[in-house]
């Protein structure tokens, strides 16, 4: 099996190494007539080859000087036909549960796109299954053929039992021992909670304490210019919330590392446009710049890659070696992992991608294994995951637990005339809106008021067998046409979300995804018109990569004859209270920027 643990230790391959670099040893592979990305000096160097033992890179030399050294055999030597190597891609900051895949799953997409490593924040299972889910996260990516770091999930519930319930407590005390039992985490994940850390809450600053004790770097999400002196002050020095050239000028000044987030245009997710301009136009170093992807679904994974937003940093004016160090060095660097990680020198990993000059991926190795070539998978790597994948326990695929009635449509008050408090949506979607509609009552149903206001019903439903809750809401310019649509996926308690505009649909809907025990659906008029099954903690798919892709693939094309104008992973941000400005949990209508439950009603 190959995965991170293939590759022996350093400190037991030096002399090995030093005797290959001396020519005393024959190389196992050979990598000729190359042009090589150097991520130390910023530069292509030409006409060059590498040569490979035991899994890392034991030297570089001009091309073709294997053949005065050894007679090799012609089977450890490719041909990079002067394309270029470049060490592997590094995302400093991502969920692997977006993904709706396992972590031996994703490695898949990863390694097409030419990232071998990862840093992952396994906030979204372990909100559903404490620290058995995270633990079992950290196993699943031990089998994994890349290399999986976490960071370890921060704000478990994102906020606190009074505005929502998760299925997991992450304390201080549990953080602590999960520190000191997984050596693969390397830092705290994003501190969400970034109101609480601001106004010095002890429950959230217990837990920064406990990275900081262990000299590890605690990352960060943060919203509004306001907030940024404080939040630097509690000990955090990193964020991929960087949104505007402004705001990302404040926390690059205050000491933060930043990770410019790309994705789909058509997503939230796409930040890096407007944040890459504190390079671009405000003239500040990248020394300390990464790029990430943060969220992808199957689909977007395999399309928009941390590749892609490596050539999207380059097309937006950062030139073509920087880019790609933005997406290697800088992340190794930011995480104190550069002495295997992120550059082809000597005695480094030999996580190599080949791309061509338009940066784009044709080869991947791992450790030395070719894992990737010419834009597919080898039989090796495809063989491991179609049959070693990490499996993961029953009680992972019994986490669907709700209330046995369920009101789907909140009650029609007596009043002739109220207000009410609605969800308002701009694209691309990642922020939300509070909107007050005053209402003149004509019957005793919501139908016209909703027809009228370009609304659509929300529900929001306690998932875990905890409380039975449930909360009513309502959107705006949600676009949905008809029927309803529901998901396990409601970031980050992983509650039920479901929109729709009639209560059978959306009772039907929430119906399957029970069924299912996890899942992303559509339906209307009483029928299933598409859905993703994700049985582990409804979240996870347990099938290939590729396959999850493609179902997710039909499931979008579904989504948009839906008419929503909000894609349905920006749906399943709804719930996130943590993310300004307006959103609804299964204790109500949060208001994020005062951390209090707002009514959907109110009297005149």
């Amino acid at each position: 099996m190959i995965n991170r643990f293939s590759v022996p230790l350093l400190e037991t391959s030096t002399i090995d190494l030093a005797n290959v670099a001396s020519n005393k040893i024959e190389p196992e592979t050979v990598l000729t007539n190359a042009r090589i990305l150097s991520t130390y000096s910023d530069r292509i160097l030409k006409d060059k080859e590498l040569w490979i033992f035991k899994g890392r890179i034991a030297c570089i030399k001009p091309s073709g000087s294997y053949k005065e050294f050894f007679q090799m055999d012609k089977s450890k030597i490719y041909e990079v036909n002067n394309n270029i190597l470049a060490p592997g891609l590094i995302d400093p900051h991502m969920h692997i549960e977006s993904s709706m895949m396992t972590g031996c799953a994703y490695a898949e997409a990863a390694l097409l796109n030419g990232t071998t490593t990862i840093f992952c924040d396994s906030h979204e299972i372990g909100n559903v299954c404490d620290t058995d889910g995270i633990e079992w996260m950290l196993q699943d990516c031990r089998e994994s053929p890349i290399s999986i770091f976490l960071t370890l999930p921060s704000t478990i519930p994102a906020t606190n039992k009074y505005l929502e319930t998760a299925g997991g407590d992450l304390t201080d005390k549990k953080t602590a021992i999960l520190f000191d039992k997984w050596p693969e985490i390397k830092g705290l994940g994003e501190k969400m909670d970034f109101v609480s850390v601001c106004e010095g809450n002890e429950r959230s600053h217990s837990i920064i304490s406990e990275t900081l004790k262990r000299n590890l770097p605690v990352s960060g999400h943060v919203f509004g210019r306001e907030f940024v002196a404080a939040y630097a002050a509690s000990g955090i020095t990193d964020t991929h919330e960087a949104e505007d050239k402004l705001f990302t000028n404040d926390l690059l000044d205050a000491g933060l590392w930043i990770f410019l987030r790309g994705g789909n245009p058509k997503t939230p997710w796409n930040s890096i446009k407007e944040a890459i301009k504190v390079i671009t136009e405000s003239e500040a170093s990248t020394k300390r710049i990464c790029v990430c992807t943060d969220d992808r679904d199957a689909d977007d994974l395999f399309n928009f890659g941390l590749d892609w937003v490596v050539r999207q940093a380059n097309t937006l004016g950062i030139n073509n070696t920087t880019a790609w160090s933005m997406g290697s060095l800088h992340p190794a660097t930011r995480f104190n992992i550069d002495r295997d990680y992120g550059a082809l020198g000597h005695s480094r990993r030999a996580d190599i991608v080949m791309i061509n000059d338009n940066l784009e991926v044709l080869n991947t190795w791992i450790g030395g294994h070719l894992a990737v070539e010419n834009k597919k998978i080898t039989s090796l790597i495809d063989k491991q995951l179609s049959e070693n994948r990490y499996k993961y326990p029953k009680r992972a695929y019994n986490t669907v637990i709700l209330p046995e009635k369920i009101n789907f449509i909140p009650d029609m008050p007596k009043e002739s005339e109220f207000k009410i408090n609605v969800i308002k949506t701009e694209l691309p979607g990642i922020m939300t809106f509070k909107e007050t509609i005053h209402i003149k009552k004509n019957d005793d149903n919501w139908l016209n008021i909703v027809k009228e206001n370009n609304l659509s019903y929300l529900c929001v439903i306690e998932r875990h067998g905890k409380t039975g809750e449930f909360a009513h809401g309502f959107i705006k310019n949600f676009n949905l046409n008809e029927g309803a649509v529901a998901s396990s996926v409601g970031h980050d308690a992983h509650n039920i979300i479901v929109a729709g505009l009639n209560e059978s649909d959306m009772k039907l809907a929430v119906d399957i995804i029970n069924d299912l025990q996890g899942g992303i659906v559509i339906v209307n008029k009483g029928k299933l018109v598409s859905s993703v099954k994700l049985p582990i903690a409804g979240l996870l798919s347990d099938k290939k990569a590729s396959d999850v892709a493609e179902e997710n693939k039909i499931f979008k094309e579904h989504w948009v004859k839906t008419g929503c104008t909000l894609p349905y992973m920006g749906f399943n941000l709804l719930p996130l209270s943590v993310i300004p400005n307006f959103r609804i949990t299964n204790k109500g209508l949060v208001d994020v920027n005062t951390m209090k439950i707002v009514p959907l009603i109110e009297k005149i």
